[in-house]
């Protein structure tokens, strides 16, 4: 038995249909609209069966576990790292593996231009895609962007983001990254995703390394392992906060990825050697 949504921590957003006509029909996002979009972590169980063409085109993103997809009647294993591009018109099946749930990042995509800017990217399904934290953070910006709320502005901003991801997309292969790039990347992720416990396994599966290789190229690279390294951003976001804001110690906790704030004032103080409320009070300049 296979579920469509429902998953634990999931964000799905799907625009009401006559609201996707209108858009379609106005100027800024008839060439190309994000008509739906979610995260699905650890998506046990699902699945989705469409034997009846859909005129979307839909992407999908695996950045956690595996899967698969039939498309036309032919299967392919789908793998973390690795994109599924659905043209519109053609049936289609895809979904989890059981003992290995993937997570996915995914959209549905319409609008004049879009037939054009898919030949740009080419006919493969599925391809492995070097700039995935870039792909990542493109298709978080349209989820956000669509829970804000569905204004003009906030579809033009959720398709501007799809422009940019299909122009990631067409990039594919030919802008595999060097180590160097593969480690300002995974850099580049943690700095926009500071509030999150990012695992060395998860930024490695990402980067299509193995965690020791990854932990390795990191350190020498950045001269910190990786978990120190985001430790040393969280800090330095909590100092910000603390001189420019009033908020509680607690709050600002939380917004840099510490929900205990007692193991947080525990980190701050072997951090800087003193406490974060008396490091708020001291003079400075």
């Amino acid at each position: 038995m296979t579920v469509e949504e429902g998953f634990p921590g999931q964000r799905l957003n799907v625009l009401p249909r006559p609201l996707v006509q209108a858009a379609l029909a106005r100027p800024g996002t008839r060439s190309l609209l994000v008509t739906d979009a979610g995260y699905f972590p650890r998506a046990k169980a699902h699945g989705i069966h469409r034997p009846h063409p859909i005129p979307e085109v839909v992407v999908l993103i695996c950045t956690g576990g595996s899967g698969w997809c039939t498309l036309d009647g032919v299967d392919h294993p789908v793998r973390t790292g690795q994109v599924v591009l659905i043209p519109s018109g053609i049936p289609h099946s895809y979904g989890s593996e059981q003992d290995d749930p993937w997570t996915l990042w995914w959209l549905h995509l319409d609008g004049h231009e879009l037939p054009e800017l898919l030949s740009a990217i080419g006919p493969a399904p599925v391809r492995t895609l070097p700039e995935l934290y870039r792909a990542v953070t493109l298709v978080e910006e349209i989820v956000t962007q669509l829970e804000r709320d569905v204004s003009q502005q906030s579809l033009f901003a959720a398709a501007a983001a799809a422009w940019h991801l299909l122009a990631v997309l067409s990039a594919g292969a030919e802008t595999a990254g060097s180590r160097s790039g593969v480690i300002e990347r995974a850099k580049d992720y943690l700095q926009s995703h500071i509030e999150e416990l990012a695992s060395v396994a998860d930024l490695a599966a990402m980067a299509r390394l193995s965690p020791s290789h990854f932990a390795t190229l990191f350190r020498s690279q950045v001269g910190l392992p990786v978990l120190q390294y985001q430790t040393q951003l969280r800090m330095a976001r909590a100092r910000e906060l603390l001189d420019t804001t009033d908020l509680p110690v607690a709050r600002i906790a939380a917004s840099v990825g510490y929900p205990d704030a007692f193991y947080f004032s525990r980190q701050f103080r072997s951090v800087h050697g003193t406490t974060a409320l008396r490091y708020r009070a001291q003079s400075k300049g």
